[in-house]
C-alpha cells in the first residue's frame, strides 16, 4: 500500500482509453486498489481511477463512508471498488453543479451530469455490481469513470465563465486542496 503520484491535466496519459480487467482477485490487482484508496485518502479526494496514477487499466474507486472535506455539503457516498463500469444514462434528466478533480487541482468548474444513472461492472472478486444512484453519488461514478475513456471534466463544461481557482470560488474549502 503506497500513496502515488496523481497525473496532472497536460499529461498524455490521461487521454487515453484504459484496457477492462482481464483477471480478477489477484494480488497485483488488490495492491492497485490498495494504492487507489490511499492516494484517494491522503488527498481527500471523493473518488479516484486507475489512469490517473499512470495505470492504463478499467478500475475506480470512489466514496468512503464518511463526508468529504472536499464537498462538505455532499450526501454520503459509499466506498466503492468498480472495475470495467458501464454507465448508462436513466432518463435525460441532466443537472449542473460544481467539481473538482484530484487531476486538476485547485480548481473547479459547473459541470453537466446526467442526474440518474445505472452502473455496472464487477468488484475486485469478479462479482457483478449493479446500482441505479442519482444526484453526488451519479455524479462522483460519472466523473471517474470519464477518467476511463480519456476525458477530464473541463472537456465536459460548457460554460468557461463558471470556471476558477478554489481558493477564490470556495475559500472555506480551498485549504483543504492544499493540503
Amino acid at each position: 500500500m503506497t500513496q502515488r503520484t496523481i497525473l496532472k491535466m497536460g499529461d498524455p496519459r490521461l487521454l487515453r482509453v484504459a484496457r477492462p480487467v482481464t483477471r480478477f482477485d489477484t494480488d497485483e490487482l488488490h495492491g492497485l486498489l490498495a494504492d487507489l484508496l490511499d492516494t484517494m485518502h491522503a488527498a481527500n479526494g471523493a473518488g479516484l481511477a486507475a489512469p490517473q496514477i499512470g495505470v492504463d487499466l478499467q478500475v475506480v474507486v470512489f466514496g468512503s463512508g464518511a463526508p468529504n472535506p472536499r464537498y462538505p455539503d455532499a450526501p454520503i457516498v459509499p466506498r466503492t471498488v468498480l472495475i470495467n463500469p458501464v454507465v448508462t444514462p436513466i432518463g435525460g434528466e441532466e443537472s449542473l453543479d460544481w467539481e473538482g478533480c484530484l487531476s486538476v487541482p485547485g480548481m473547479r468548474g459547473m459541470v453537466p451530469r446526467w442526474q440518474t444513472v445505472r452502473y455496472t461492472g464487477f468488484d475486485v472478486r469478479g462479482e457483478p455490481i449493479d446500482r441505479t444512484v442519482s444526484g453526488f453519488h451519479a455524479r462522483v461514478v460519472q466523473h471517474e469513470c470519464d477518467h476511463l475513456w480519456g476525458k477530464l471534466y473541463p472537456m465536459r463544461m460548457r460554460d468557461f465563465s463558471q470556471f476558477g481557482f478554489t481558493e477564490v470560488l470556495f475559500p472555506d474549502i480551498g485549504t483543504v486542496e492544499d493540503e
